[in-house]
């Protein structure tokens, strides 16, 4: 098993997203990229802890590479929005792949440079890639937000 931790708004969609697909074996909703240590909900929404909404996908590299997690990552959000996405706005929202081996890192900056070169955005994307640092996960009734309620996307 291993890793992948992406930022990309809304964690509860992104978590429904990845829930879905075959080969991941867990998901976890919750913060990542900040000072704070052990934010709370409530704190990283104010805008002032520097943590990301993220989630933190378990994966079975032989059922799914993080070649294709990465490809569902680019193409389920608007990279080119710096610290938005859609209404939700802040730098908890921002876009960013936090990787956790140099494999990863190069995979991420190599899937970067394929978007940008597709000319598919007019806007330069500003998706950010770091180094994994301690992820926290979210309170309990974040997880599995949406499926909890039924929903299958933050706007519904």
């Amino acid at each position: 098993m291993e890793k992948a931790t992406f930022a990309a708004g809304c964690f509860w969609g992104v978590q429904a997203l990845f829930d879905k697909i075959d080969g991941v074996i867990s998901t976890t909703v919750g913060y990542i990229g900040g000072e704070t240590e052990n934010p709370t909900y409530k704190e990283v929404c104010t805008d002032t802890t520097g943590h990301a909404e993220a989630i933190e996908i378990n994966f079975n590299p032989s059922k799914i590479s993080y070649d294709k997690l990465l490809d569902i990552f680019w193409q389920n959000h608007n990279p080119t929005t710096l610290n938005r996405q859609g209404a939700d706005l802040g730098t908890q929202y921002r876009s960013a792949i936090f990787y956790h081996n140099q494999t990863q890192k190069e995979s991420a900056i190599k899937s970067k440079e394929v978007l940008e070169n597709s000319n598919k955005y007019k806007d330069p994307i500003v998706t950010e890639i770091t180094s994994t640092t301690n992820f926290y996960p979210a309170e309990e009734y974040h997880q599995k937000y949406l499926a909890k309620r039924g929903k299958n996307s933050c706007g519904i």
